[in-house]
């Protein structure tokens, strides 16, 4: 009677021990999901205080914080419905929200009352293509080497690098440009309400787009590490520019994939009636 009145305080010790580790895994990563929140509403005050650049490399960490997130929690094995949600919180505000407050007051409050809905319909695509993430990850339904529709932090992507690069222009920056982006850049103003619409459309499309997570493509290959050493060097020498080229070719890479795909269907299916 004695030996099991010591077994059980001992068994509830190590049930509260492992209850503690899960709740560790699960808070881990969800600070990294908390100062991605952080950083994105950190934007949006520099925006409304006219502060671009600095809202801009706000959204920057926020990526970082994105990246983190992920990462951490598949380490420690800390994946819970409730971190899909809360990264997908944060996800909207600092993706969705901030960057569509951003590009407002950078450009689109120039074009009066039609500003809203353009920054609006971005607003309302990118929370509709998490909602729809979120409903494919619960129900088993995503997959490890293509997303479908563009992911809101590419979308967000191309809006803050343009802010970062157009600054430039204006003398906001010391660094170094590419001369055949920065020629290109004041045409890229002027067509900003049709980009934030098409990038509203794609992320709401079925456009596939590649995960860089599966089989597919792995980072401690031989393609995988000089992929990654072309991309930082890129960075690094030209940070602006390099971050709005990478996220443009990327949004035009689901475009592309999908015309591709269709084409290849149609052809396949006349091939099939003859």
């Amino acid at each position: 009677m004695d030996e099991n009145l010591e077994i059980v305080p001992e068994r509830r010790k190590r049930i509260d021990i492992a209850k503690l580790k899960k709740t560790g895994a699960v808070v881990l990563p969800s600070i990294f999901t908390i100062a991605n929140m952080a950083f994105g509403f950190f934007s949006i005050l520099s925006a409304s205080e006219g502060e671009y650049v600095r809202a801009s490399w706000f959204l920057i960490v926020s990526y970082v914080m994105d990246m983190m997130d992920g990462r951490v929690a598949r380490l420690v094995h800390g994946e819970s419905s409730f971190g899909v949600e809360i990264d997908s919180l944060s996800d909207w505000i600092s993706f969705g929200i901030a960057p569509a407050y951003l590009i407002y007051k950078f450009v689109l409050k120039d074009y009066g009352f039609w500003g809203y809905p353009v920054a609006f319909l971005y607003v309302l695509c990118g929370a509709l293509r998490l909602a729809r993430y979120n409903v494919s990850s619960h129900f088993g339904g995503s997959s490890k080497d293509y997303f479908q529709g563009l992911p809101i932090p590419a979308a967000a992507g191309i809006l803050v690098s343009f802010v970062l690069a157009y600054s430039m222009i204006e003398g906001e920056s010391g660094m170094r440009g590419i001369k055949i982006v920065m020629d290109r850049m004041s045409f890229v103003y002027g067509v900003v309400p049709f980009i934030m619409i098409a990038l509203a459309l794609l992320m709401v499309s079925s456009a596939p787009y590649a995960a860089f997570k599966g089989d597919m493509f792995k980072f401690n290959s031989i393609k995988g590490i000089l992929f990654v050493t072309a991309v930082l060097s890129m960075i690094v020498a030209f940070p602006q520019d390099a971050l709005f080229v990478f996220f443009s070719v990327y949004a035009l890479s689901g475009v592309l994939a999908g015309l591709y795909g269709a084409f290849r269907k149609f052809f396949s299916g006349k091939e099939a009636a003859r």
